[in-house]
């Protein structure tokens, strides 16, 4: 039997969701959404990858210990692991594009924002374990850093999975 909600010439609609859109228009509305959550994310990592490239010109550079120097390094080789990622998701859509494969697109841009989110979580864990190890003793910087990867963690993975959760199961 034909649905009333299906114009035959029309999307079908995206049931329980209020969005009525084909496929390909979910996934052009999809990748213009990550697009506008990269630009957002990008310009801190740029920022934050452009400062750790400069301290090692600094003078208290050549004064740090070893472990201070392998964690400088760790911190660096992290940032530029998240440029990768979050570049990756622009690179990834230019080299498939007009291959008719935007949804598919779409899912692995998506993944390596992820990766990339993630990857920024380790890049700002490591920046503060290292500022926070030259500002405060050594012995309190790492529970003060355990803290604020908890307080980010909560922020950005358990509240939007616990809303996900809640608001998913009761459809």
């Amino acid at each position: 039997m034909n649905d009333p909600r299906k114009d035959a010439s029309g999307p079908e609609p995206d049931r329980g969701r209020g969005r009525s859109e084909t496929p390909e228009q979910r996934a052009d509305r999809r990748w213009s959404e990550l697009l506008q959550e990269v630009r957002v994310i990008q310009t801190g990592v740029q920022i934050l990858f452009g400062f750790l490239l400069t301290v090692v010109f600094t003078p208290r550079f050549a004064v740090l210990d070893a472990t201070d120097r392998t964690i400088y390094v760790t911190t660096v080789l992290l940032g530029a692991s998240t440029t990768g990622a979050l570049v990756g998701t622009v690179t990834f859509h230019r080299l498939v594009t007009g291959h008719r494969l935007k949804p598919q697109t779409v899912l692995w841009a998506s993944r390596l924002a992820l990766v990339g989110v993630v990857l920024l979580l380790g890049t700002v864990a490591s920046a503060l374990l290292l500022i926070l190890r030259l500002a405060l003793n050594e012995s309190a910087a790492p529970w003060v850093v355990a803290g604020l990867v908890l307080w980010f963690v909560v922020c950005w993975f358990v509240l939007p999975a616990w809303v996900l959760h809640r608001y998913s199961s009761s459809e």
